[in-house]
C-alpha cells in the first residue's frame, strides 16, 4: 500500500482525478488524469494526459495539472502545501516535477512497474540527495485506477492470428 495510512480525503481526489482521466480517452490518449489541491483542500487544478492531442512528449496529465495550478496557486512555480493526487504512479520525469514544484502530499492510484519513479522502478522523490522530498500515499483505489488501463489498452491489442 504506502508509507502512510490512506484518508478518505484521498480517496476522493483519486475519485475526482479518475473522472478527470475520462477527457484523454476521447483524445486516444491514455487515461491519465491529475489534480491538485490546495492546503484546505479546495480544487487548483485538474488535467489529463493530452500527449497525443498536444503532439507534446511532456503533456503528462500530472505536468499540466502542476503548470495549471502553479498559476491559480499564487506563490509563483512553489505549490508548497498542496497535494497531488494522480490515477498512476509518476513517471521520472512526472516525479522530478512535483519535487521541483514543492508539493507536500503525493497521491497515487495505480503501481507503475514498467515506468513509475516512486518506488517501483526508482524512488525520485524520496532521494534523500534532492532538497525536497514530499510525503507519499501510493496504490489508492488501485483496482479501479489499473481497470481504467486494463480497458484502453485491450481496446488498443489487436487479436493475434
Amino acid at each position: 500500500m504506502s508509507d502512510l495510512y490512506v484518508r478518505e480525503s484521498d480517496r476522493a481526489l483519486i475519485r475526482r482525478a479518475v473522472a478527470e482521466a475520462a477527457g484523454a480517452i476521447e483524445t486516444g490518449d491514455v487515461p491519465i488524469g491529475a489534480v491538485v489541491v490546495d492546503g484546505q483542500g479546495a480544487l487548483l487544478a485538474a488535467a489529463h494526459n493530452r500527449r497525443e492531442a498536444a503532439g507534446d512528449p511532456t503533456a503528462h496529465a500530472e505536468i499540466l495539472a502542476l503548470r495549471a495550478a502553479a498559476t491559480a496557486h499564487g506563490d509563483g512555480w512553489r505549490l508548497t502545501g498542496c497535494t497531488l493526487a494522480v490515477t498512476v504512479e509518476p513517471c521520472a520525469m512526472c516525479a522530478g516535477a512535483v519535487v521541483a514544484a514543492r508539493i507536500d502530499r503525493l497521491v497515487f492510484g495505480a503501481w507503475e512497474p514498467r515506468t513509475g519513479a516512486v518506488g517501483s522502478l526508482w524512488d525520485v522523490v524520496r532521494d534523500r540527495r534532492l532538497n525536497h522530498r514530499p510525503e507519499v500515499v501510493g496504490g489508492v483505489l488501485e483496482s479501479e485506477c489499473a481497470a481504467l488501463l486494463d480497458r484502453f489498452f485491450l481496446g488498443r491489442r489487436r487479436p493475434r492470428e
